[in-house]
This record gives C-alpha cells, structure tokens and sequence, in this order.
C-alpha cells in the first residue's frame, strides 16, 4: 500500500492528525491542559524532526 500522497510541489505522508477543541469549549480545556498541550506537540516535533 503507498501511503505517500502528493501534489505538483509537494509530497507528503500523513501519520498525525490533531483536532483541536471547538471555540466555545477550547477556554475551558487551554485553561487545565495548555502546558501538558504543549510539552506533549513540542516532544512529537523533536521526534520525528519537525
């Protein structure tokens, strides 16, 4: 199975997707997990050189 997709300039394979919380739930949820957020989307980056 190829799993590499691509267009005129570009190439890409997809292995992550992240959704992000609706507007009117997103204060609620930044507020109690912003830093776990972030400490855990910085270590993914680092790992596979993004």
């Amino acid at each position: 199975m190829n799993d590499i997709r691509s267009l005129s300039h570009s190439k890409w394979r997809c292995k992550y997707h992240i959704v992000f919380a609706p507007k009117y739930r997103r204060q609620v949820i930044y507020k109690k997990l912003k830093a776990d957020i972030g400490r855990i989307l910085r270590e993914i980056c680092e790992r596979k050189g993004v």
